[in-house]
Order: C-alpha cells, then sequence, then structure tokens
C-alpha cells in the first residue's frame, strides 16, 4: 500500500473542492487550481478530508496512488497559504528589479537579460539582491525559480551567481599561482 497515497488530506476553512468525473477543482483564498486526475484513482470527500483509492494494485496504479495524493495536497496548500521560492544575487553590480511585466536582470553580461513573468506569479525584489516568486501553483513557482536561478547560475569559484536562499555552493580550489 502507497504510504503517501493513503494519508487523507485535511481540507482547511475557506477553500473548497469539486470533484466531479476525473476533475477536480480546488477554490481558496489565494486563488483557484483544477486539475484532471487519472482514471486509475478515486477521490472522495468525507469529514472534511480528502481521501484517494486505487481501483488495482498494479505498479502503475500504485504509483499514480501516490502522485495524484500529492499533487491535491499541493492545490489545497496553494490555495490556502500559496508558495514561496528566495533567489539571493551575489556579485558585485548583479542586481534586479521589476519593470511593469518584466523582471530585469543585470548579472555580468554585456546586456540587461528580461524575463516575462506568468500570469499568476507575483515577483518582489528586495534591496536589488533578493528576489522572492510567490503563487499558487507549486510547479509553476519552481519552474520560475529555476528559469532566473539559469540566467547565472552560481560559479563554484567565486560563488558569484543566482542561487536558492539557503542553497550550499560547493567550492572549487584555484588554480596555485607559480
Amino acid at each position: 500500500m502507497s504510504r503517501i497515497g493513503k494519508k487523507p488530506i485535511s481540507i482547511p476553512s475557506g477553500v473548497e473542492i469539486t470533484i466531479h468525473k476525473h476533475h477536480i477543482e480546488v477554490q481558496g483564498p489565494k486563488g483557484k487550481l483544477s486539475w484532471d486526475y487519472p482514471p486509475e484513482v478515486t477521490v472522495r470527500q468525507e469529514n472534511g478530508r480528502m481521501l484517494l483509492e486505487r481501483l488495482a494494485d498494479a505498479r502503475r496504479y500504485r504509483a499514480l496512488h501516490g502522485l495524484s495524493r500529492a499533487l491535491i495536497a499541493n492545490m489545497v496548500t496553494g490555495v490556502s497559504e500559496g508558495f514561496v521560492k528566495t533567489l539571493d544575487i551575489v556579485g558585485i553590480g548583479y542586481r534586479a528589479a521589476v519593470d511593469g511585466q518584466k523582471l530585469v536582470i543585470q548579472a555580468g553580461y554585456s546586456h540587461p537579460v528580461s524575463l516575462d513573468i506568468p500570469q499568476y506569479i507575483q515577483i518582489d525584489v528586495e534591496r536589488q539582491v533578493r528576489i522572492k516568486v510567490q503563487g499558487v501553483d507549486k510547479q509553476l513557482v519552481g519552474q520560475v525559480a529555476a528559469k532566473i536561478r539559469a540566467v547565472r547560475p552560481p560559479d563554484p569559484y567565486k560563488g558569484k551567481g543566482i542561487k536558492y536562499t539557503g542553497e550550499v555552493i560547493r567550492r572549487k580550489a584555484g588554480k596555485t599561482g607559480a
């Protein structure tokens, strides 16, 4: 039995869940998310909790059972609390700013790099060196944060670049001068 799949999902107050045939909609104070879950899994709601069950014990059914439970739990968490990823910019002259619906990053290139901000994502820049990516969809928040980090990944020699807050960069020893 899937340990993750059989855990019930508690529904916080203020969150409404609508289940149609293999379609679930979760609406809360932060926003609304929907997903078409696989037909190998059944979803039911009782006593303020969501329960997921699989139809058979085959490997595919077991995998989809845990996956579906995790995705629905992330939807509930997203519409009630939201998700946040924070990135730090390290380096002299490296900075970022929000300009309308674009994030403009100056990271040591000859030109500023401009990234479009997706519709359901909010980006805040603090002191020009800390970028905060917020949203209700965990996958989209992580994807946007990864795109920002990919503009200038951290350098293993000097540590310059864009990194997640709390990320440890393994430093390499440089060349020894003769």
